[in-house]
């Protein structure tokens, strides 16, 4: 059994530790929720003030220039880049995921209803533009994060394409001659799962489909490579592991290739060649920034990039390379705890295997504990200053615990002391306490 010492000597090992420093965590918590919303870096209130009342407050319009406010999505972007194996200037940092998944998958669409039409062209078939073609199908995984599903659902009926829910199993056999877009998150936000990318990628090419990955549950957790997966479009959040603050900027990043083929549905003044040209025609720009809209959101991009800070001092110690190893090894030690504190009381819903799992560990109660618990049992760990989260099931899927491992400010010994939590907030059965009763709580 790995006892607190022994977790307490890999702690005074871990050569990521002084990363831990450049967080505000509030004392005696153990938050294990920033798959959720990261926690805050210590130098951002600084820089959010000095944007407000420096930038703002003095200098009013011309921070447009002196402060390069509007470039700041770009600058911000390349920054993300290396997070996710994309190229300067491959990504913007702009508006919310659900926004750019909405452009990136128009534009996705747009492209292959192009390529039918233009095969139609050759073959003297082409019809009319909103003419239905063959491939007019979006796969998704049944449990893909519900807004990535209900903007696909959304652009389905505006687009009169169909969208077709599987399991994760499915992915490889759902690539028939119908389908013209895969939708994927990188990391499933209920399971903690971890796609191929490549592989996935690989394969649909070959069936003749764009892949669309969500990567909210990835970015800044996990080694990403787009451009070596060869990947067609990517979004992802800023305030989960990137801990830019809740509603931070997101980002979106479309492969090389396809940037200036066709428009995004959401043309504005921020996307135009030259905006400052104030011309009544829309004239896209060329790169990246054509999947921009309007005006930015100045300060949160400022937390965005100042947050961001802290994976540049990551990468004096390794990069994610090494937040990745110790992340494998702070998920592998709470399974292993658990398993050893509450035998038979949790099935693991994460993959052990480390090539299929994210940086989060999902638990679901088994039998020998009490129906509908699960959520109770959050409440009361997070009343002992231990942060996880809860996610209600369904007729397919159950409750899940939910913790999310980040590397860049946890410890070893604060894995066994949820670990402990966790067993004697059974042992003392706290969860049968009216106050964590789901139906009580105030929502």
């Amino acid at each position: 059994m790995i006892s607190l010492q022994d977790c307490r000597s890999r702690d005074g090992a871990d050569t990521l530790a002084p990363l831990r420093h450049l967080f505000n965590l509030p004392e005696g918590m153990i938050y294990l929720d920033g798959n959720s919303l990261g926690a805050l870096p210590s130098a951002v209130p600084h820089r959010v003030a000095q944007v407000v009342a420096e930038q703002w407050g003095r200098d009013l319009i011309g921070s447009w220039n002196t402060a390069g406010w509007f470039d700041l999505p770009r600058r911000v972007g390349d920054r993300i880049a290396p997070l996710i194996g994309a190229g300067a200037g491959e990504v913007v940092a702009t508006d919310t995921t659900s926004v750019n998944l909405y452009k990136v998958l128009s534009a996705a669409l747009n492209l292959v209803e192009q390529a039918e039409d233009e095969a139609g062209g050759a073959r003297g078939t082409r019809g009319t533009r909103g003419t239905r073609g063959t491939r007019r199908t979006i796969v998704s995984e049944r449990s893909n994060f519900p807004t990535d599903l209900y903007i696909a659902e959304a652009l389905s009926r505006e687009r009169g394409w169909n969208l077709r829910l599987i399991e994760p199993h499915e992915v490889h056999t759902s690539l028939g001659p119908e389908v013209g877009v895969l939708m994927l998150s990188h990391v499933n936000y209920r399971s903690g799962a971890m796609h191929d990318m490549a592989g996935i990628t690989a394969a649909a090419h070959a069936a003749g489909v764009l892949v669309v990955w969500d990567l909210c549950h990835s970015a800044g957790a996990v080694p990403v490579e787009l451009t070596q997966a060869d990947a067609d479009f990517a979004v992802g959040c800023g305030y989960k592991y990137l801990n830019g603050g809740p509603g931070a900027p997101a980002f979106a990043w479309v492969h090389p290739r396809h940037v200036a083929r066709c428009w995004q549905p959401l043309a504005g003044w921020w996307s135009h060649a030259r905006p400052f040209a104030f011309t009544p025609g829309y004239e896209p720009a060329m790169d990246i920034t054509r999947y921009q809209c309007g005006t930015q959101p100045i300060i949160s991009l400022s937390a965005l990039d100042c947050a961001l800070d802290v994976f540049t001092e990551a990468d004096k110690l390794g990069g994610m390379p090494a937040l990745r190893t110790k992340s494998l090894a702070l998920t592998d030690l709470f399974i292993e705890l658990v398993e050893a504190h509450c035998p038979g009381q949790f099935e693991l819903v994460t993959p052990r295997e480390h090539a299929q799992r994210g940086s989060q560990v999902c638990l679901t109660p088994t039998h020998s504990l009490p129906a509908g618990c699960a959520y109770a049992i959050v409440q009361a760990l997070i009343a002992r200053g231990i942060v996880g989260d809860f996610r209600a099931g369904d007729a397919q899927q159950p409750d899940i615990l939910r913790f999310g491992f980040t590397p860049l400010y946890l410890s070893y010994e604060n894995v066994a002391m949820a670990a402990q939590g966790l067993q004697e907030v059974l042992a003392n059965e706290e969860y049968a306490q009216p106050r964590f009763n789901r139906k009580q709580a105030v929502t």
